[in-house]
């Protein structure tokens, strides 16, 4: 059992991160892990909460069965087990804090792109399978090693204007897959604990209850609001990787 006040006050913020980013604001649930990384080693945090976010995936998976991308998933899911199988087994040779800044480099250069570039004349081109198979490793690869696969999917995903909800269906339909494979590698780092798994206990009502607002206030929120938002999202957590991966890198 884990006793520590701070410790929950961080955990309870997380949850909540990550009930919205379940409901749709994707982004908000990568502050979850950096939160409690000040209070206990990265991959334990890691493993505490996916748990939570495996109960959070199938509520939202449920929740969004109707609406989602299928084309999008037939294309990105072959590349989640290749990202985490991966991430599996490069953990001990790939700097995380390299990947942070090349990630965040990424996805801050996709943010501008479609903040500035003007539209083509013949409008948007279909994204091609190829593209979805690459990004779907990216996003799998990089939250398995740092919890940080929203930025590679929303790349490939964003782009295309999905209709809102099939847009929040779509990224809660893979990645409640890409949480489920990550539990074979966590388990064999041995990182499930009896403390991890009771905390967990204690956390998943919260979770639950902010899985809910997530959901209620995505099917509130305009849908050119929303996506300006999701942007907004994307170039903050870009800025934070960036951060993140020089001061690792360098700042030591």
């Amino acid at each position: 059992m884990i006793f520590d006040p701070l410790f929950w006050l961080l955990a309870s913020v997380g949850v909540v991160a990550l009930g919205l980013s379940k409901g749709g604001f994707a982004g908000a649930g990568m502050i979850a892990t950096p939160l409690l990384s000040l209070v206990m080693p990265p991959l334990q945090a890691a493993a505490l909460l996916l748990p939570v976010q495996i109960v959070q995936d199938i509520l939202s998976m449920w929740m969004f069965r109707r609406t989602y991308s299928a084309w999008n998933l037939k294309v990105m899911l072959p590349g989640a087990f290749i990202g985490v199988g991966a991430a599996w087994l490069l953990a001990a040779h790939v700097s995380d804090n390299f990947i942070r800044l090349m990630l965040g480099i990424v996805s801050i250069a996709f943010v501008l792109h479609a903040w500035l570039a003007p539209a083509p004349a013949g409008g948007r081109r279909p994204p091609s399978a190829w593209a979805g198979l690459f990004w779907g490793s990216c996003a799998a690869f990089t939250s398995a090693m740092c919890q940080a696969g929203n930025p590679p999917f929303q790349v490939f995903v964003l782009r295309q204007n999905l209709d809102k909800l099939t847009y929040v269906g779509t990224f809660v339909m893979f990645f409640g897959v890409v949480n489920a494979l990550k539990v074979v590698p966590y388990f064999a780092l041995g990182q499930f604990s009896a403390p991890n798994f009771t905390a967990t206990l204690m956390l998943i009502p919260l979770a639950t209850a902010a899985n809910y607002f997530g959901v209620w206030l995505v099917k509130r929120t305009p849908t050119v609001l929303f996506y300006r938002i999701a942007h907004v999202l994307v170039f903050i957590v870009s800025l934070e990787l960036i951060r993140a991966g020089i001061v690792g890198l360098w700042g030591r």
